[in-house]
């Protein structure tokens, strides 16, 4: 083995820096900003948008289907004078008194869950009755139960988002390891302090998503009983004024007030729930 070393002849090879595979690459301008996620999907709103353009010009028929420029220009009239501000504003309140409700009852239920097994049996069972209910269908019970007006929205926005929030919020606790949940223990870990410490950032991922579920059916279903509780009470939110100029034939007006619907989901979605999750689950390494 010695005699091998000794006599082993050197190999000295020559490396030419133009054949070197390139290891790290700058990348163009062009290419940073389209690593950047709210620039795509901004351009995919403007593709929508021009296409919404084209067909509208194309239909020519703005009491059937406005253009984006009608809708546009309806929407910043309407913004001027103040009434989709004062009607968004309307249905904010309601949505946020309801959606407040409803995740307050899904954690008193989820608390009772994880406590015991009676408790898990109750939400089980409950949300199996109720959470394939449409809220829609409890519109009528509503409007016997607590009349027109507010409550009987609040009602049902409490119903599309407790149940979605609780199913979500028990399947994460659930999900949790036993391993997890013995180290939180060997730490002193006891009651509320393993639920706030472990359990709650170790669910956190279904809990979010339970949030975002229930807001998307808090939202919808908020514009639908507003449509049906505005007629009869005849006031109302962003719903109301969308079936207000729909039976003036204001079909831009109408669609400025879906377009308002529409950027008010994008704002909560891309905004206030995806700062939520930059700052919880992306920064715990829970999500890439």
């Amino acid at each position: 083995m010695t005699d091998l070393l000794t006599f082993r002849p050197e190999l000295i090879r020559d490396v030419n820096s133009s054949d070197a595979p390139v290891i790290a690459k700058s990348l163009s301008f062009a290419e940073r900003v389209y690593r950047l996620g709210f620039v795509r999907k901004t351009l995919i709103l403007a593709v929508l948008a021009v296409v919404w353009e084209i067909y509208g010009r194309w239909l020519g028929n703005p009491l059937l289907f406005p253009t984006f420029g009608e809708t546009i220009q309806a929407f910043a009239s309407n913004m001027a004078n103040g009434v989709i501000p004062q009607r968004m504003l309307v249905s904010l309140q309601t949505l946020i008194i309801g959606y407040g409700i409803g995740v307050a009852l899904a954690a008193l239920l989820t608390t009772l869950a994880i406590g015991s097994r009676i408790g898990a049996d109750l939400l089980e069972t409950l949300t199996s009755m109720f959470n394939p209910l449409p809220a829609i269908a409890l519109l009528p019970l509503a409007l016997i139960w607590f009349g027109l007006g507010v409550g009987s929205v609040i009602f049902v926005l409490v119903h599309s988002v407790l149940w979605a929030i609780a199913l979500n919020t028990h399947a994460g606790f659930r999900s949790v390891s036993n391993t997890l949940r013995m180290v939180g223990q060997n730490y002193g870990l006891r009651g509320l302090k393993l639920v706030r410490y472990i359990l709650i950032p170790a669910a956190f991922p279904a809990i979010l998503t339970g949030l975002k579920v229930g807001w998307a059916f808090a939202w919808r279903t908020l514009i639908a009983a507003e449509l049906v509780f505005g007629v009869s009470s005849g006031s109302g939110g962003l719903g109301w004024f969308i079936y207000e100029n729909r039976n003036q034939l204001e079909t831009a007006n109408v669609f400025a007030g879906l377009f308002t619907v529409i950027l008010i989901g994008l704002f909560v979605e891309n905004i206030i729930f995806a700062t939520i999750e930059r700052r919880t689950i992306r920064r715990w390494g829970m999500q890439h």
